[in-house]
């Protein structure tokens, strides 16, 4: 017998003694074969679909950073060309043979016994079964003797118990690409852009050609391509350079973005939350219920579910954008947006950024703590009626108001030139006065009011006390997510409840019967809020006839700015929805004459009108202990009523038919000796971010006759009174009569921005 035919047969009677020994091995016995059901239900992907309510995808977030894998691909949504590069490139005889090929076998086996390069005799099936055994996954020097004989043994179980269409898929679905790509979704959208469906001749044939060598030189890569390609279309010319050009430049692409979606910080907050709930589990804290779906919900996307809407997230997200474009000339470029249903508390749209306009568009601005600025007078208003330190009809003084605080004098400015004089509850919340918010907050507290806004979830850094009378304009920082819920509170009569975005089941018959929280503010209070800030001729003074504010259906809605133009607001609600928006620069930077109306103002009513396109919004039913009279109001210092007479709502007990001011005594007819009367020696002015600079002014009054006032010792006006346009630093004011003698004199300082010229916005 030839040498040579002696040791082949000596080598095929080693495996075949191998083999038998490999086949009562327990990994790869039969019964231990998976199931095609089972691979495909434990396929995981790289990224986690997030959807909204009804299954449409919101955002894919990149969850798994050890490898790229997309989705589970059907092998009837795999292009045709795909499936037949990948048989005639890796096992032509797929078909034919039952998981061994066996004259692959023979002619690798006497190719080796000659040291020839050939094939390798590995088929489809036992790739397959490498990948889906740990046992006889290929290591970095190639697999074992031992484990070629198991992964022989495997495949002829798997060809037993799995069709080949199953084979096919779970192969193309598990086989490593290039680099971190694994499976046929991930690599037809990294390189390719495109879904596996849509792959055409030449990309199978590159897809092809990286199984065989992943990480190999382009070059190498288009040869072995160029050779599938021919064996796919022999009656075809193939362009080898071209297909060269071409995969030299499609290995290196990385299309499959690792986020991508309408809803990124969102998507990022429920994956969060579903941790969380996790982490709380398995310390024994009761977990928040989440739905991940991870089998196919007949054609629906696989995901996690959320409470989003994604039409109205987009639409959120497209109008949000559009308004920022247009006030790019203005030095702003981020926003954020949240809506809120008030019954359930269910997020239905958050919109994080403005996205590719932000310069910080990770930064979410739903949950960012800013300044709220007025958006939180509802709420002091709202407790100083519950507690019946207010009516909606009492008078409070607008006038020049100078608190002494810990810092200095604290004197709060009104929107325009001038003070309104006495005004009632009503108009000063509608038209957004902060002097008489600053005496309600003087009322109740800083540290009661303080007290209010934590227990409706807006989280104050410090005290009422540090924030002092500051407060009653939004001093402290809160996020737009709390500030809306704290909305939704009034919208629902003062009784708070937590906002949810991650999808829920449906509530038990417990959870449906479980008895109601005691309101946070009193339901007569909060309704009383929710008319003032829903009556157009209540914000007149402030907004105008024609505000951006006014809607044809009910809703109730309130501005607010921060300091130095930081941060822009708009919140408020209709029957059903709560909307709040915020607009400003991540980075802190100060806005160029933006205010409530011009900002955030035409996104939320953008979005209200998109809400109730076809749906209604009433008015909401007075609730019990509400009582509605006729109110009239006495004169004022030019003999006019102080504001015309209307219907108002009490609390039942609180009503009275006429609000008047308290007359005092006149002034002696000798006349007052000449002195300044306002401001107060030693005022430390604050130039309030709610005003634009060049409406900021500052009233000087005085006593006596021939008087004439001059600033930092320049003339300035005459008169007994004067509009002073505040200008930063250290000032001196002086009262001159009419001989030229300085008769009174007082130091101020002025604190804050002042006026930005053109030329410093460019």
């Amino acid at each position: 017998m030839p040498f040579a035919s002696f040791m082949f047969r000596r080598k095929a009677l080693a495996a075949a003694a191998l083999l038998a020994t490999a086949c009562a091995h327990p990994a790869w016995a039969l019964g231990g074969v998976v199931s095609f059901d089972e691979v495909k239900r434990d396929f995981r992907s790289s990224d986690t679909a997030v959807l909204d309510r009804n299954g449409e995808l919101l955002q894919r977030v990149r969850t798994d950073a050890t490898v790229r894998r997309g989705q589970w691909t059907a092998l009837a949504d795999v292009s045709p060309a795909l499936r037949t590069a990948m048989v005639l490139s890796e096992d032509k005889r797929f078909y034919e043979h039952s998981g061994i090929d066996w004259r692959a076998v023979s002619a690798a086996a006497w190719g080796n016994l000659w040291n020839t390069r050939t094939r390798g005799a590995s088929t489809i099936t036992m790739q397959l079964s490498g990948l889906l055994d740990d046992d006889l996954r290929r290591a970095a020097g190639g697999r074992s003797f031992t484990q070629k004989i198991g992964q022989t043994v495997a495949a002829a179980q798997l060809e037993r118990s799995w069709r080949k269409d199953q084979i096919l898929e779970a192969y193309l679905n598990t086989v490593p690409f290039r680099g971190e790509i694994v499976g046929i979704d991930a690599l037809s959208r990294t390189l390719f852009s495109k879904a596996p469906s849509g792959l055409d001749a030449r990309e199978a044939a590159v897809a092809a050609a990286l199984v065989r060598a992943p990480n190999a030189k382009p070059a190498v890569v288009a040869q072995r391509a160029c050779e599938v390609l021919r064996v796919m279309e022999p009656e075809q010319k193939v362009d080898c350079e071209a297909l060269d050009m071409f995969t030299s430049a499609a290995v290196q692409r990385r299309a499959f973005e690792a986020n991508e979606g309408i809803a990124p910080h969102a998507a990022r907050r429920v994956l969060r939350e579903m941790r969380d709930a996790g982490g709380a589990a398995n310390s024994g804290a009761a977990p928040t219920p989440a739905l991940p779906q991870r089998g196919r919900e007949k054609d629906k996307e696989v995901g996690v579910r959320t409470t989003l809407r994604a039409p109205l997230q987009r639409f959120a997200l497209d109008t949000l954008q559009r308004h920022l474009r247009e006030l790019r000339g203005r030095h702003v470029e981020d926003g954020a947006l949240v809506v809120l249903d008030n019954a359930s508390g269910e997020v239905l749209a958050w919109v994080g950024s403005s996205g590719p306009l932000s310069q910080a568009a990770e930064v979410d601005g739903v949950v960012a703590l800013r300044q709220p600025g007025s958006t939180l007078k509802p709420l002091l208003y709202g407790q100083a009626i519950a507690e019946r330190r207010l009516t909606a009809a009492s008078l409070i003084d607008d006038s020049s108001a100078q608190i002494n605080t810990a810092n200095g004098l604290y004197i709060p400015q009104n929107y325009d030139r001038q003070f309104k004089g006495p005004v009632s509850a009503r108009t000063a919340l509608a038209a957004s006065l902060n002097v008489p918010a600053v005496r309600t907050l003087v009322m109740v507290s800083p540290e009661s009011f303080a007290r209010e806004l934590r227990a409706a979830g807006l989280p104050l850094r410090e005290s009422g006390d540090y924030y002092g009378y500051s407060l009653a304009l939004g001093s402290a920082e809160v996020s737009l997510l709390s500030l809306t819920n704290a909305y939704r509170m009034m919208a629902n009569g003062g009784r708070y409840g937590t906002p949810t975005l991650t999808a829920r089941p449906p509530a038990t018959a417990a959870e449906k019967n479980k008895p109601a929280a005691p309101p946070l503010l009193d339901a007569r209070a909060a309704f009383i809020v929710g008319d003032i800030l829903s009556d157009p001729n209540a914000r007149t003074r402030t907004f105008g006839l024609d505000s951006i504010l006014s809607t044809r259906f009910w809703t109730a809605v309130k501005t607010g700015t921060s300091k130095d133009m930081r941060d822009n607001w708009a919140v408020g609600w209709s029957q059903r929805y709560t909307v709040g928006v915020w607009v400003g620069n991540a980075s802190g930077a100060s806005m160029w004459d933006v205010s409530g109306t011009s900002g955030a103002a035409p996104i939320w009513a953008e979005v209200m009108r998109f809400l109730h396109a076809r749906e209604p919004s009433r008015a909401p039913v007075p609730p019990a202990g509400l009582v509605e009279a006729r109110v009239s109001f006495g004169p004022g210092a030019d003999g006019n009523a102080l504001e015309a007479p209307r219907s108002e709502w009490f609390l039942q007990g609180t009503e009275q038919p006429l609000f008047a001011l308290d007359t005092g005594a006149g002034t002696s007819s000798d006349g007052p000796s000449a002195r300044i009367t306002s401001p107060a020696d030693g005022t430390i002015l604050a130039l309030d971010p709610d005003i634009p600079p060049l409406r900021q002014r500052v009233r000087f009054e005085s006593e006596g006759r021939g008087v004439q006032w001059r600033i930092d010792g320049k003339p300035f006006a005459r008169g007994n009174t004067a509009q002073w346009l505040p200008w930063p630093g250290r000032h001196v004011i002086e009262l001159v009569d009419a001989s030229g003698k300085v008769v009174d004199q007082r130091r101020l300082e002025v604190r804050g921005a002042g006026v930005v010229t053109k030329s410093a916005r460019r």
